[in-house]
């Protein structure tokens, strides 16, 4: 199977793997959560979709899994999280996470980023997130994430 899948992908299934999941389930291009849900079938809700993004808290790196359904506020969230919350230059994210974006995985990533979780993705029963290219997604649940993670629950919106 790995030989079918990007490098990126490859390394997220390894990680994913080592980590107790199952695996990567290997897609059409997903540029967007609503697109991803709409390529999963029409019971897949885009908030079950885990969008990763990278911001600078303060000047520190930190991962964030958000429900395709939110935004992040930057100012709410920041002071969630006792400092400044800023977008991270696409540079640092592509260093961050070793991944491109669009296809960034909430794992897999060549440095150690303090992760924090939507508490609204655990209203879903299925989550999909980004497998470390913007063509491969896995399936996943709410406590499975936390777990592979380490990463802290969090209210975003």
């Amino acid at each position: 199977m790995h030989r079918l899948l990007h490098p990126n992908a490859a390394h997220v299934a390894d990680v994913l793997i080592s980590r107790g999941h199952h695996g990567v389930v290997v897609t059409a291009p997903l540029p967007t959560a609503d697109a991803a849900a709409e390529s999963l079938g029409v019971d897949v809700d885009v908030g079950a979709i885990v969008k990763s993004l990278v911001f600078l808290l303060d000047d520190d790196p930190v991962l964030l899994l958000v429900s395709g359904a939110h935004r992040v506020n930057l100012d709410r969230t920041g002071r969630r999280l006792e400092g400044t919350l800023s977008q991270a230059p696409l540079d640092l994210v592509e260093h961050c996470t070793g991944q491109p974006i669009g296809g960034i995985a909430p794992v897999g990533h060549p440095t150690n980023l303090p992760t924090y979780i939507d508490e609204h993705l655990a209203e879903y029963p299925e989550l999909w997130a980004a497998a470390g290219h913007p063509n491969t997604i896995f399936r996943t649940t709410y406590s499975e994430l936390l777990r592979i993670t380490a990463g802290l629950a969090l209210s975003i919106t």
